[in-house]
């Protein structure tokens, strides 16, 4: 009885707040919180340009990854730096991540992260801008390219790494990039809410697709706040090139991190139950770069199927000695992966050659690059 009643405990009991506790605020930016028209009220951090006078005339939003994930410390710095050349950078938390408010678990879809993002243009009152968008982010901004009444917000598009643009794509079983620090690296250090029992076994069924993001087993505010940054394990690990596997970054702070897993992977079931949207996408205008990194954790197909079905990718750049976290702080990675995103902005001449072409990609492909 006395065995059967302590793990009762270990898995019934909470061992964090159930009700959210956000991160404090950083110290090198302010947080402020947006109510969108979609009824998302999200947290929005501001780099205005280091030097006015060459403030360039088209602002610059920032879609981080996740998909319901706080942007992080890393991110951070390399938004400073696009600050720096005199953009107006803004970027925001995706609804349930970081600072923002959480939704009720249903109102995760991918569908919603595309209004939210239209909304928060429309909240600037800055006419059309350019947006980034990195891994899920990607995905955001390939379906807003895909959708008119966003698109004709978007001035220019920057899609790096991009997540499935949809269930097509999703369901797609191909090959990555060259060789990751997944499985090379040492093990991640600090606690981890998966070695308690409660936490592990919730995490564990959702992420098999056994149990819903919806289950009452465990709040959603409860979820947030016990995940931590060491949970992640592995693909952490992944974002890095096998040569960097020792040397791998702190991304992140204890403090600021913060991720939904079960809002990520509703937004994620989202996308694999969505239909094509390659022929709506077919019809865009903007002007898009796609961002490829060499040693990818991506499946290729979902970058390159981007690539095929928009007609309006002007140019491709495959970022040689980086993994899927293009910006890193390592050597000199996140100065090439400026002037990439810098010089396409500013219509400029591309630092790397345009590759692949849409008619490279079957050779792509087949080369496994």
């Amino acid at each position: 009885m006395v065995i059967a009643a302590a793990l009762t405990v270990t898995v019934c009991v909470p061992t964090v707040p159930t009700s959210r506790r956000y991160p404090p605020d950083l110290p090198f930016v302010a947080t402020q919180h947006w109510s969108l028209a979609t009824g998302s009220r999200v947290a929005v951090y501001h780099y205005p340009p280091a030097h006015p006078e060459a403030r360039r005339p088209v602002p610059l939003v920032y879609l981080n990854g996740g998909p319901v994930r706080g942007i992080s410390v890393l991110d951070h710095r390399f938004l400073q730096l696009l600050a720096r050349q005199g953009y107006d950078v803004y970027a925001y938390e995706q609804a349930g991540g970081g600072r923002s408010d959480l939704l009720p678990m249903d109102q995760y879809t991918i569908s919603r992260s595309v209004r939210d993002l239209g909304a928060f243009i429309d909240r600037l009152h800055r006419g059309r801008v350019d947006v980034l968008g990195f891994s899920s982010g990607g995905a955001v901004l390939t379906r807003a390219l895909a959708t008119p009444r966003v698109a004709a917000r978007l001035h220019r598009a920057v899609v790096a790494e991009p997540g499935p643009m949809d269930g097509p794509t999703a369901r797609v079983d191909g090959h990555k990039g060259r060789a990751s620090a997944r499985g090379l690296a040492p093990a991640t250090t600090g606690r981890r809410s998966t070695h308690v029992p409660r936490y592990g076994v919730a995490f564990g069924l959702m992420r098999l697709g056994l149990l819903s993001p919806e289950t009452g087993l465990i709040g959603q505010a409860e979820g947030v706040n016990a995940f931590t940054a060491a949970d992640l394990g592995s693909d952490t690990a992944s974002a890095y090139c096998a040569r960097d596997a020792h040397r791998i970054p702190t991304e992140d702070t204890a403090r600021n991190f913060s991720f939904s897993a079960a809002a990520s992977l509703r937004i994620q079931q989202t996308i694999k139950d969505s239909p094509s949207i390659a022929p709506q996408l077919r019809r865009s205008r903007t002007p898009a770069m796609l961002l490829i990194a060499e040693c990818s954790s991506q499946v290729r197909q979902w970058a390159t199927a981007v690539l095929a079905d928009d007609p309006a990718i002007e140019r491709t750049q495959v970022m040689p000695g980086v993994g899927h976290h293009l910006w890193n702080g390592l050597d000199d990675n996140n100065a090439r992966a400026l002037a990439v995103i810098t010089a396409f902005l500013q219509d400029e001449p591309a630092p790397l050659p345009n590759s692949p072409t849409r008619e490279e990609i079957p050779a792509f492909l087949r080369d496994r690059r």
